[in-house]
């Protein structure tokens, strides 16, 4: 019953949404109030909430728009189910800014589908991962998902293969101007930008591992859900979840790879698992069975919210 409520996409299934993004995300910043007092920290606040909100809307139009989902409200529910594993992520708008240019990116990707302006979308995926390197450098690995698009749909132009180095210029540009303007040393920037740690030893609390592993056990049954039930689906969409099954894993690399490790760095791998999630609830055959995903998924998250409050 409670799966159905967002069976359909309506104008009161966003509102809805957005209801639940506005109280999930303020509920967790009252543990902090001295934002108030700053108009720096209500601008900041407010640009937060409006990037995660977007980032949402965003993925549930990727999902929709190109055939990987249904017109429904699963994908907009499952990212802020998912987002919430992870709260502290509301707090951390470097990682949200760098997620959301890597959705614009994706966005472009998957629309290569239909083989339209090609070039453009190559160069506009590339350029918004380039941008999304400069909040967090590790999501230039992403531009791997680039390359798989290319050689999916276009890879006899060889010109195609050029425009990611295009783009970068473009980028490396607009950052070197940006930087000799405020002064910022360049060198040490990017020394601090490309530091890897491998080690996963951030985990504080008993709380941060159970959500953790939790995580990891609930992307684990969607993703190799999809991989079972691939050759099922339509075969003009089974290259688009192909490449939203390799984003998932580029999110994990990212994860992986980064220093100053934190589970925040897991939202890179939210709005792939999202879309999966919809498409497994909705390709199972039966209610009892969308009910049980849709609860289990939906209680881990409330739990997993409050204890790390």
């Amino acid at each position: 019953m409670i799966a159905s409520v967002f069976k359909k996409s309506t104008p009161l299934n966003y509102a809805l949404v957005v209801f639940l993004v506005l109280f999930f995300f303020f509920i967790y910043q009252f543990q902090d109030l001295s934002w108030i007092s700053s108009v720096v920290g209500l601008l900041k606040k407010g640009l937060t909430f409006i990037v995660v909100l977007a980032s949402i809307f965003l993925t549930s139009f990727i999902g929709k728009r190109n055939g990987l989902t249904k017109d429904s409200g699963y994908t907009a529910v499952f990212y802020l189910l998912f987002s919430l594993f992870f709260p502290s992520i509301f707090n951390n708008l470097n990682i949200l800014l760098a997620n959301f240019f890597i959705l614009l990116a994706l966005r472009r990707l998957i629309s290569l589908q239909s083989m339209k302006a090609s070039k453009e979308k190559i160069f506009d995926a590339s350029l918004w991962i380039f941008v999304a390197s400069l909040f967090h450098f590790w999501c230039i690995l992403f531009l791997i998902l680039v390359f798989i698009s290319i050689i999916f749909h276009v890879s006899r132009d060889y010109t195609n293969w050029v425009l990611p180095f295009i783009a970068f210029i473009a980028v490396a540009i607009f950052f070197t101007f940006f930087t000799s303007f405020f002064g910022i040393n360049t060198i040490d920037y990017l020394q601090k930008s490309t530091q890897i740690n491998l080690a996963i030893d951030y985990f504080t609390n008993l709380t941060q591992n159970l959500a953790f592993s939790i995580y990891v056990s609930v992307a684990l049954f969607f993703v190799f859900s999809m991989f079972i039930t691939l050759s099922h689906r339509l075969s003009m969409t089974q290259t688009s979840y192909k490449k939203i099954v390799a984003s998932f894993f580029i999110g994990v690399f990212v994860f992986v790879l980064s220093a100053n490790k934190s589970s925040d760095f897991l939202l890179l791998t939210t709005a792939p698992l999202a879309i999966l999630a919809s498409a497994h609830i909705e390709y199972s055959q039966t209610k009892f069975k969308q009910e049980i995903v849709f609860i289990a998924v939906l209680l881990c998250s409330l739990f997993l919210f409050v204890s790390q409050l």
